[in-house]
């Protein structure tokens, strides 16, 4: 038996900012866009990795929860504390100095960690936490 992992989610609050994003600054290639308005999901992921995508769905996709749970998800989105990705590339510094130039929110600056990885931390246009890591 073998597993792959086809699919993770982010919650988007914007399609269109997260869209850009990773389209157009992360370079990822769209491969479904769906729904309208706050109801759009869109996937996205990049071209040389076809069997692995970002699913952007809406932040609060459920119509039955309240006003006060839309504000509790909406603010821990916003935090980065309700979703998060980690991705890899053989060129850390180039590609933060692409991301840092586009205007994403920096929460570390590449780094050498203690426990071996080099990496660093942004936000995309939600507030997701995505880490970046270089590839050895």
């Amino acid at each position: 038996m073998s597993l792959q992992i086809a699919y993770a989610f982010l919650p988007h609050t914007d399609a269109e900012a997260s869209l850009t994003f990773y389209r157009d600054v992360l370079g990822f290639e769209v491969r479904n866009d769906v729904g309208g308005g706050e109801w759009r999901w869109i996937t996205v992921g990049p071209a040389e990795q076809p069997q692995t995508s970002i699913v952007l769905q809406p932040a609060v996709a459920d119509p039955t929860i309240t006003e006060e749970e839309r504000r509790v998800v909406l603010d821990l989105v916003a935090k980065g504390s309700y979703g998060a990705v980690t991705l890899a590339t053989d060129d850390l510094d180039a590609t933060f100095a692409r991301l840092e130039a586009a205007g994403a929110e920096v929460l570390q600056e590449p780094t050498d960690q203690d426990y071996g990885v080099r990496d660093c931390a942004i936000r995309d246009p939600a507030g997701n936490l995505l880490r970046i890591n270089q590839l050895a």
